[in-house]
């Protein structure tokens, strides 16, 4: 027995890597990680300790285990006792961004006449109901002793369904959700296709993944959810509404291409949901691939491969030639086994909206990866605005199931609507307290939007309008074949947004574009973005009539391309200074009815009758301004070229002197 590996012993031994390490600490061992190596005698070791001393070491663990308990027991008894004598010498209060004066004196438990008096005091007239802000309620309350705290705003489902924490008994170990991530062409969708040894790269348009599918495979008995994601929208998406969605990301970095611009992007979603990170460097079967160049290019953003003496692992792989597949299955698993992925499925289901899309036969369809729980045909679900009982349920590989457990990834049909891609879903009690609640977060919704919308212009916010005025808007209706594709769209599309133009979505939706969808753009001004869908009959005639512009895509790229064009079209043109030709005045004619006539002999370039000049007098510029005439003896001709002379006669001047140079030049655009 040679140099072996600590994850390959736990597995021997049948125990964890975690355990292992712990163990090899205690005998003076050292390890870094489950990728270090243990010596002949260090691994013989380790075999004799344990089939010897299996029972004694239960043993050590109850005791310790039970002493650990007891002196956290007594720490906690401490540090609450020490809580509540603080709790006793100052009471601590939660207020929201702005309250009324009735509120904040029931809060700070004080008659309504003594917080106006402290008001008063600070010089602000208030009455009862009228509003104050945060920073005004701060000052109040410190005057009566109490310290003040931002309420966090909840997501109102979020508040509705929060419960306990779950207890470490009723926790069962789940399969790893594995997303795969990296730069566009670098082999993410033929990475899944080698793992699921099937083909779905011919389905996408231009070799990029338009929508989110998510994929349950099987690995020594063990099972991995893989989540496919287009570009990093949706799991940015989702990182925002704060779910940890996934456990592990894949970064597929092409061995011959090295890390990419959207590599560093996908390293920094990872890094910022806290995700582990395994390296697969792909392409190895081409003759210029260069993995080392590829851990270098890493090690500048922290990832460190563990040849290296870091702790990211890096497997090299061929997604083509089916090479390396195995290995990187296999670091997916030990990686779970070291983060001790748990959840408790006996209660009921909560989870992620992945996709959603209209299905012409079916209604709303939506892809959702179940997190915590169990989730049930005939359970009445709410996402967001979304709501209803489902009716069916398919898993990844399109069988019906009945019921979903947590890690696993399914596709759900009766909900009322489409919802959005990344909101969480929820079960609750009934189909009644699901369409109460998805009513109230539509309520919320439309609130909110009325308070974003300046209803009229008050002199406050006059100035401000009229600055705003000098900001012009591209207004654009996405329409798409799945949310998550509408989401990207519209998120990268309003990124093109810069100092002088706004773009605005106005309407994102699923499925074709409809008339209602032109009369919409119609009444706003906006173009209309169709990507993989088609406009109905109905639609296309109206839009032809209303002049309203339909753009069809079937690459996300296309379209910013198009946008970016028809921006420079809204950007203010810039023009640069272009001089075309020198005159030198040889000659003054006086005409009463014309003025100054300066006979001119034209020393380069050309003069032209619609050019701008400047008079320049020993090299001091004297007049800027038009020609008003130029003519070639008594003829008016449009220009003069370098040799000739001419007569010329400058608007509104007619100081000119002999030896004057007249410099003729035009305003050329700059193109963007």
């Amino acid at each position: 027995m040679s140099k072996v590996r600590v994850y390959e012993m736990a597995k021997q031994l049948n125990i964890s890597s975690k355990e292992l390490i712990e163990k090899l600490n205690e005998f003076d061992i050292e390890v870094s990680s489950h990728m270090s190596t243990l010596g002949y005698d260090e691994a013989r070791l380790i075999l004799e300790y344990y089939t010897e001393t299996e029972e004694k070491t239960k043993e050590i663990k109850k005791e310790t285990k039970q002493d650990k308990a007891k002196e956290q027991q007594q720490k906690e008894e401490e540090q609450s006792k020490e809580e509540e004598e603080v709790e006793e010498e100052i009471s601590i209060i939660q207020i929201p961004d702005s309250l009324t004066v009735k509120e904040l004196a029931e809060k700070l438990d004080e008659s309504f006449s003594e917080v106006i008096k402290v008001l008063m005091s600070q010089g602000i007239m208030a009455t009862i109901n009228q509003e104050i802000d945060f920073d005004v309620a701060t000052l109040v309350a410190e005057h009566f002793g109490v310290l003040v705290e931002k309420e966090e705003i909840q997501d109102l489902l979020e508040e509705v369904f929060a419960e306990e924490p779950d207890k470490p008994e009723n926790l069962q170990s789940r399969p790893p959700v594995v997303v795969v991530m990296g730069h566009v062409d670098h082999g993410k969708t033929s990475l899944l296709d080698a793992i699921r040894e099937s083909n779905v790269i011919a389905k996408e348009a231009g070799g990029i993944t338009q929508h989110i599918g998510a994929y349950v495979v099987d690995v020594n008995d063990k099972k991995i959810t893989f989540l496919d994601t287009p570009g990093h929208e949706a799991f940015t998406a989702m990182r925002m509404r704060g779910a940890q969605v996934t456990d592990v990301a894949i970064l597929v970095v092409a061995a011959d291409d090295g890390v990419m611009p959207q590599t560093v992007e996908a390293i920094n979603h990872a890094k910022a949901a806290g995700v582990q990170i395994i390296v697969a460097i792909n392409k190895m079967d081409k003759p210029s691939a260069n993995p080392d160049r590829v851990k270098q290019e890493l090690v500048e953003y922290g990832l460190v491969a563990e040849d290296w003496g870091g702790d990211t692992i890096c497997v090299p792989i061929s997604a083509l030639k089916n090479e390396g597949i195995d290995q990187l299955l296999e670091m997916v698993l030990l990686v779970s086994e070291m983060e001790e992925l748990k959840a408790n499925p006996n209660k009921k289901a909560r989870g992620t909206i992945v996709e959603a899309e209209l299905d012409k036969g079916r209604g709303p369809v939506a892809t959702v990866l179940v997190q915590d729980g169990t989730l049930k045909v005939g359970d009445p679900i709410i996402a967001g605005v979304a709501y209803g009982r489902i009716r069916a349920m398919t898993d990844d590989k399109g069988r019906r199931v009945k019921t979903a457990g947590p890690s696993t990834p399914v596709e759900i049909l009766g909900l009322s609507e489409v919802p959005s891609a990344g909101e969480m879903f929820y079960i609750a009690d009934s189909d009644r307290e699901a369409r109460q609640l998805a009513e109230k977060v539509i309520a919320a919704g439309r609130e909110k939007l009325i308070q974003e919308t300046p209803q009229k212009v008050s002199l406050d916010d006059l100035f401000y309008q009229i600055q705003e005025g000098n900001i012009k808007e591209l207004n654009i209706v996405v329409k798409a074949d799945v949310q998550g594709s509408a989401e990207a769209v519209k998120q990268s599309l309003e990124k093109l947004s810069n100092e002088e133009v706004r773009i605005r979505t106005i309407h994102g939706g699923v499925g074709a574009i409809t008339e209602s969808d032109v009369m919409l753009a119609s009444a706003s001004n906006a173009i209309i973005i169709g990507f993989n869908v088609r406009p109905e009959v109905s639609a296309s005639s109206v839009a032809e009539r209303e002049k309203v512009d339909i753009r069809l895509y079937r690459v996300i790229y296309s379209a910013i391309e198009d946008i970016e064009a028809a921006m420079k079209g809204l950007l203010d043109p810039e023009y640069k200074e272009k001089v075309i030709g020198h005159a030198e005045v040889r000659q003054i004619f006086k005409v009463s009815n014309l003025g100054t006539i300066a006979g001119s002999y034209v020393q380069d370039g050309k003069i032209t009758r619609n050019a701008n000049v400047r008079i320049v007098r020993d090299g001091i510029v004297v007049h800027e301004g038009e020609l008003s005439s130029l003519k070639r003896f008594k003829d008016d001709v449009k220009e003069v070229n370098t040799g000739y002379e001419c007569g010329i006669t400058i608007d509104k001047f007619n100081d000119v002197k002999e030896n004057d140079i007249i410099e003729a030049y035009i305003m050329e655009e700059i193109p963007r």
